[in-house]
């Protein structure tokens, strides 16, 4: 991938004979099942599929992040990371990857001949590569951490990128996290593209944004991001727009690419309150679903319209879009996305005030869930869990008006959340907020403000519009509790948040 950034163009990578050994016969996808598996059983998460097995065994992957070590040494017992065909990590980490070249040394004139020699054409200039920066600090891919985008990073994370999405300004942004994905100088640069071969370097650079884009969205909340991701995906409709591709996959892989952007993108503005421009990039990514015939892109796309919906106040579309991804995901064997959508039409329901229809839907979504996770299941799902599930139902319950009940499940999610999937922040932090809020409207303030004293915690890391409204909608109902101790520090550490401009 010339054009890409997960491999140094100056090396060729090496494939790894013994990894490939270990897999014996089974097929990729059932190794990264096994691989799955043994992540639950020592109480990790990583997204392992056939697509990761195959690049390890390629040598694309020259060292795993530390999740996937702890994970292939379980596995392999007694043996190291040498054992399994890796390179030591004090290679990978950003020292003695790339190989110089030895100094080439002058090589004295050729005399020329007298005869006049015809002036030599000069071809034309290539158009240069889309190239695509996705990783802080280490661009020929040897950081072990691009290997898996959502490895837990609490550790290794800067403080300059955690200030800059405290900031909101999209310059701070920029400077800490470098630029995230394909960008063009504007409309002379895209046309320049008409006509160009577009292969699968393109392809798996949108691929990569859109992965990139999800994690800093777990890790961060939207706020801080919308802007910045706008840019890759102008540029994932450019190539589309502009460009030609050698193979039938190649094209399927773009156009799933960038509607996977779009929809990443329009999850940021849902999530930091743009409701408009998330309905359009939603339509968009269902356009572009709808133009390839891809069923997997359509039910996404379908899935958080009805989300959205939900959020707006419209609830029966909420109902009619979760039906209508429902349709477009029977297709595609994974029962934890019928599951999912599921609990968007119980949203839906619950926002109509239908009782038997929002329980229906909760039964219905909860009997999915138990069938497992599949192969089959969209890469998009690793957040969907049970912390998910749970959070889910909370906000169901409490359209419903029913707080008690609605507190339960949200203090469940949100110890899940914290015991199983600690990189999702963000996630942390709204169903934390969630807790607060039920528990205020159920009478039990004290409660109630040492859960938000909780999430004011949590924003120094995370910015997501989302839950800094329900932090104020919770203040307002704690207001006439102000005697209660626990309440008047959460109703200070409130009000000295910055606020939104």
């Amino acid at each position: 991938m010339a054009s890409s950034l997960m491999a140094s163009s100056t090396q060729s990578p090496r494939p790894n004979l013994a990894f490939r050994r270990l897999r014996g016969q089974r097929s990729p996808g059932e190794f990264a099942a096994a691989v799955r598996r043994a992540a639950r059983e020592i109480g990790e998460r990583v997204c392992c599929d056939a697509r990761y097995i195959g690049r390890v065994e390629a040598g694309e992957i020259r060292c795993p992040n530390y999740a996937y070590e702890r994970v292939f040494l379980h596995m392999f017992p007694g043996r190291a990371l040498t054992d399994l065909g890796f390179a030591p990590r004090a290679l990978v980490r950003g020292r003695g990857v790339r190989t110089e070249s030895p100094p080439v040394p002058p090589v004295p004139p050729t005399p020329v001949p007298p005869t006049p020699v015809p002036p030599t054409p000069v071809p034309p200039t290539p158009v240069p590569a889309t190239t695509i920066h996705l990783y802080e600090s280490h661009p020929t891919g040897s950081d072990p951490r691009a290997c898996d985008p959502y490895a837990v990073q609490t550790h290794e994370e800067s403080d300059v990128q955690r200030r800059a999405f405290m900031t909101g300004s999209t310059a701070t942004v920029a400077a800490a996290l470098g630029p995230i994905g394909l960008t063009l100088g504007g409309p002379a640069e895209a046309a320049a593209l008409r006509g160009r071969r577009v292969g699968d370097a393109e392809a798996g650079a949108v691929e990569t944004a859109v992965r990139r884009i999800r994690l800093l969205d777990d890790r961060h909340g939207a706020d801080g991001l919308y802007r910045r991701a706008a840019a890759p995906l102008r540029t994932a409709y450019a190539l589309l727009d502009a460009g030609t591709t050698t193979r039938q996959c190649t094209s399927d892989r773009l156009h799933a690419g960038a509607g996977e952007l779009a929809i990443s993108v329009g999850w940021l503005a849902h999530d930091s309150g743009r409701f408009d421009d998330a309905r359009s990039h939603y339509a968009e990514a269902l356009a572009t679903a709808r133009v390839s015939g891809d069923a997997a892109l359509e039910a996404h796309a379908f899935c958080n319209t009805a989300f959205l919906a939900r959020d707006a106040g419209r609830p029966r579309e909420a109902v009619r879009a979760a039906q209508a991804a429902t349709h477009a995901a029977r297709r595609l064997g994974s029962p934890r996305l019928l599951s999912l959508l599921a609990l968007r039409e119980a949203g839906g329901w619950a926002g109509l005030g239908d009782r038997a229809g929002c329980e229906q839907a909760l039964s219905r979504a909860h009997g999915l869930f138990d069938r497992g996770p599949r192969d089959e299941d969209p890469e998009w799902m690793t957040f969907y869990g049970p912390a998910e599930l749970a959070g889910l139902e909370a906000q169901c319950w409490s359209a419903l008006g029913e707080w008690g009940r609605a507190a339960g499940h949200a203090r469940l999610a949100a110890t899940t959340a914290a015991a199983q999937t600690p990189q999702f922040t963000r996630n942390i932090a709204l169903y934390t907020a969630e807790l607060a809020d039920d528990l205020a409207r159920a009478g039990r303030p004290d409660e109630a403000a040492r859960a938000g004293l909780r999430v004011l915690a949590l924003l120094g890391e995370v910015q997501s519009s989302r839950i800094q409204s329900m932090l104020a909608a919770t203040a307002r109902v704690l207001l006439p509790h102000r005697g209660v101790p626990e309440v008047n520090d959460f109703l200070a550490g409130h009000a000295g948040l910055p606020r939104a401009v």
